[in-house]
């Protein structure tokens, strides 16, 4: 099967219309291209909940902060329209920046309160850009599920909130965060990690799960962070922007393990930036654990 490729909002929406004069159910999976298995995982999960699946494809330049960020970032196309036809998606939306934002474009969509601190605060104006254009993706496809990975967590509560807050009457259903067998967290940009680099940028996940470990045994909030931030400049990462304890739900920084928690981080490795997060599970108190036993 063939992925088709639709560049005009007017031409979507006209495949839309007809899709939905048959009853059927829409998917859209949002990406930014250099498609990996992460996001083919998204597509799977998308295909198995819906009749149609629609990818979008556009590097969104409002959402990066650093033009050379944003000119290094991998534009592979036609081997994205591939993959696509190889799992099944039946359209690649691709527009382009001109269509997107056209001469005499002054809308934004700003989030607050989850879009606060940790990528928020190192990345300003990132997520008015995120919110903006997946707000945009979202009407244009008139989709009824849309699908996002969860290892871009804060974003995935961003984009929760828009469409909570501004009545968009669609789904959000998140994906888990897909590793290399080392526990690397799939990313587009790893393949910018040098050879070197990437021997060492699975440590960022063992070190993530090394402080859950700690906080899991009782460690303190405050403790368990120091350490990892140490570990993680002592695995050879050149700077840490944050190592949080965040709450599961709405974003909330936690000083104590007293709710389902995620926890956060953000670390340069060279000229690569990388992210990732896990799930920090809520410590069972001691009675309940030896009554278990």
């Amino acid at each position: 099967m063939s992925t088709a490729i639709v560049r005009i909002v007017s031409e979507l929406r006209s495949i839309v219309a007809a899709w939905r004069r048959e009853g059927l159910k829409i998917a859209v999976v949002p990406t930014m291209g250099a498609l990996h298995e992460g996001h083919l995982s998204l597509v799977r999960a998308a295909l198995a909940k819906a009749d149609r699946v629609i990818v979008t494809l556009f590097v969104n330049p409002s959402q990066f902060n650093n033009a050379a960020d944003l000119a290094a970032y991998p534009r592979t196309e036609h081997d994205d329209a591939a993959k696509l036809a190889s799992v099944g998606a039946h359209i690649l939306y691709a527009p382009n920046a001109a269509d997107m934002y056209p001469p005499g474009f002054v809308t934004t969509v700003s989030v607050g309160g989850v879009s606060e601190g940790l990528c928020g605060t190192f990345r300003p104006g990132h997520f008015d850009g995120v919110a903006t254009v997946v707000t945009k993706l979202l009407l244009q496809s008139g989709a009824d599920l849309a699908f996002f990975g969860e290892k871009d967590f804060q974003q995935l509560h961003v984009v929760r909130r828009l469409v909570r807050d501004l009545d968009i009457p669609i789904e959000i259903i998140a994906g888990p965060t897909l590793r290399e067998a080392d526990g690397l967290a799939l990313s587009s940009r790893n393949t910018r990690l040098s050879l070197t680099e990437r021997h060492r940028a699975p440590r960022l996940a063992e070190i993530l799960l090394q402080t859950v470990k700690q906080l899991s045994s009782g460690e303190s909030v405050e403790r368990a962070l120091t350490e990892g931030r140490k570990a993680i400049l002592a695995a050879g990462f050149s700077k840490v922007e944050y190592l949080e304890l965040r709450a599961d739900t709405d974003l909330a920084s936690l000083v104590t393990m007293d709710r389902p928690a995620r926890l956060l981080v953000a670390a340069w490795l060279g000229q690569t930036r990388l992210i990732d997060n896990v799930e920090v599970p809520l410590r069972r108190p001691a009675v309940a654990q030896q009554a278990a036993a």
